[in-house]
């Protein structure tokens, strides 16, 4: 989350007349610190997870994870869009949406590393962080599992008058589920303050969605719920925050759910345990060429939004924040044996 900004006058004048008339939206909405924030999140979302990777290699974690690697312009593009009272659920490949919800990168591989001060006291691991202060309700193991909840958390505050909106992040695999389509039509005949962002990144494990959808786009299937079905480019931030911003306005209008779906690619495998034989090198290349955090950084300098000493400082802070928070969770205490099912399970 960052803030935004109703008018420009911070950008309009760093950006040179010839390109102000091209200048998107979305830019002339967030300040300009706000859109250097967005970047030093998205970067931190790749180390984060680079660092994760290298942790899970070294024995340090334990399980398996589900790496976003090459999905952070979806994350932080459309939690950009929200603010501390409003309600995310989240998924299996989570790490991002729990950044661009603000959480600490300590805490985090705190969780990662089983210690007693992650978010779940170490309980949770990769698939189940959650942040209720910052409204991030976890994410879930179950494909589709968090849909239903977000619609829970968005009647609740339509019921309440709180003015709060409720956005839940999928991938393509968990549209097939029949919780997707229950969800939306719940929130449509509702008018709920909900979005549903479909992170489509191809694959649902090792099936690809010419196989395993009768429909093109995820997004096609709004017009059955009598809602806004949006596609954007997933790996351009601009266009993922501004779909985001005009669905969260709907929805604290009233005037109910929007679905968005985010065409993007996931680099890595489906889980640490995937051996990546369903994709071609030449496909995973040629998506590596459009890198988010590249294409992003890019587009920002053309405009005159930052200066290459800018991206630089903020690279630094990233890797002090992570090399801070790797720290943390290693100097973290493990949980005792004597306490294992604390948190865990409740008696009544």
């Amino acid at each position: 989350m960052v803030e935004a900004s109703s008018a420009s006058p911070d950008i309009i004048p760093d950006i040179s007349p010839g390109l102000i008339g091209n200048l998107p939206e979305i830019y002339r909405r967030l300040s300009r610190p706000a859109l250097h924030e967005a970047l030093r999140k998205m970067q931190l979302v790749r180390r984060f997870e680079e660092n994760a990777e290298q942790a899970y290699m070294r024995g340090l974690i334990h399980g398996t994870m589900h790496l976003s690697i090459g999905q952070e312009a979806s994350a932080i593009g459309v939690c950009v869009a929200l603010t501390d009272r409003d309600y995310i659920t989240s998924t299996h490949r989570g790490h991002g949406h729990c950044i661009g919800k603000g959480a600490e990168i300590g805490r985090m591989f705190a969780e990662f590393f089983g210690r007693e001060t992650g978010y779940c006291r170490g309980r949770g691991g990769s698939m189940h962080i959650a942040d209720p202060s910052k409204g991030n309700l976890g994410a879930n193991g179950i494909v589709g599992g968090g849909i239903p909840i977000a619609v829970g958390a968005a009647l609740s505050a339509k019921r309440l008058g709180t003015g709060a909106v409720s956005l839940s992040f999928f991938g393509d695999g968990a549209s097939n589920e029949g919780a997707f389509h229950e969800a939306l039509n719940m929130a449509s005949i509702w008018k709920l303050p909900v979005i549903f962002i479909c992170e489509n990144n191809q694959y649902g494990m090792s099936t690809s969605t010419e196989r395993s959808m009768a429909v093109k786009n995820v997004a096609d299937r709004a017009a059955s719920y009598g809602m806004p079905g949006v596609i954007v480019d997933g790996n351009r931030f601009a266009e993922v925050a501004a779909a985001s911003f005009d669905a969260v306005e709907r929805a604290r209008r009233g005037d109910g759910p929007t679905l968005i779906e985010c065409k993007t690619y996931r680099i890595r495998g489906h889980s640490r345990s995937d051996r990546n034989r369903y994709r071609t090198k030449e496909e995973i290349e040629s998506w590596q060429e459009r890198d988010p955090i590249k294409l992003f950084q890019t587009e920002l300098r053309n405009y005159g939004l930052i200066e290459d000493s800018e991206i630089a400082s903020i690279q630094t802070s990233v890797e002090e924040e992570i090399k801070a928070g790797l720290q943390f969770a290693s100097d973290s205490p493990l949980p005792s044996t004597m306490d294992v099912t604390r948190d865990v399970y409740t008696s009544v």
